[in-house]
């Protein structure tokens, strides 16, 4: 569908974050979250530059081995199902895991040796890492992280562990209303719903201004109509003129045996 091209529908994986965050002093000291924040690294991206390496620099994530099962929410691009409010008490109990690995390379690995019984997607939201800023569905570990906990009713973990990073602040900005909008859902099926919605509105949009610049393109084509109005009654009104000349012009005129005043021929 066209609509997968304009908006990059799928899901994305979770982590990819080459040559975007580099090595740089945090001045957050490292808060204990009350939840358990993992990972399954693959090693796909620079380890000074990663997202989910960093917050296990600073203690607040830990990393899973393969063959290790997660029990809280695990956001993978092998869920079937969108992270929602519903899951709140799972995140609660258990925490939240990603798989750190590149889009470009999720056939290599091996989901079903990594995951849990709570495996979610996440649904439409806007990247604000360095490397894919502003593009759809491409979040990096700590973005997807920050989007399950808002979701599941806890913005104030989330910003935690976002201040870790110097753009971190943007991700709430650039995706305010659909975090609002997927927090105030019941559960997935609702989430989905409200996700197709904000698709079909971006699709109308695009539609829209592709109508507008298809109109402006015919104007000129056309040519400009009030010019074009403009001459016709410039032509108008020239003849107007010629005739009343005409009739005013003694030399072009007689009068006929009857009496009436004609044009001489």
């Amino acid at each position: 569908m066209g609509r997968r091209d304009r908006h990059t529908r799928g899901p994305p994986a979770y982590g990819r974050e080459e040559l975007a965050e580099s090595e740089q002093p945090d001045d957050h000291a490292a808060v204990k979250l009350p939840v358990d924040l993992a990972m399954w690294d693959f090693n796909h991206c620079d380890p000074k530059r990663c997202s989910g390496k960093k917050m296990a620099r600073v203690g607040i994530m830990r990393s899973l081995k393969v063959g290790q099962k997660f029990n809280g929410v695990v956001v993978t691009p092998n869920g079937k199902i969108p992270v929602s409010p519903a899951d709140r008490s799972v995140v609660e109990a258990g925490g939240t895991a990603v798989v750190e690995c590149s889009w470009a390379r999720v056939a290599e690995i091996p989901f079903s040796k990594i995951g849990g019984k709570c495996e979610r997607l996440l649904p439409y939201l806007i990247a604000t890492n360095p490397v894919n800023y502003g593009k759809p569905w491409r979040l990096n570990c700590v973005e997807a992280v920050a989007a399950c906990f808002c979701i599941t009713g806890h913005e104030d973990w989330a910003r935690q562990i976002l201040d870790h990073f110097s753009w971190g602040s943007a991700f709430f900005e650039v995706n305010r209303e659909l975090l609002d909008i997927y927090a105030a859902c019941t559960d997935a099926e609702d989430i989905g719903k409200k996700q197709e919605e904000w698709m079909e509105k971006l699709e109308q949009e695009y539609q829209d201004r592709r109508a507008d610049e298809t109109g402006e393109d015919d104007m000129w084509i056309a040519g400009n109509a009030n010019h074009a109005q403009g001459d016709q009654d410039s032509e108008d009104n020239t003849a107007q003129e010629d005739s009343m000349n005409d009739e005013t012009n003694e030399d072009l005129w007689t009068t006929d045996r009857l009496g009436n005043r004609v044009r001489k021929t």
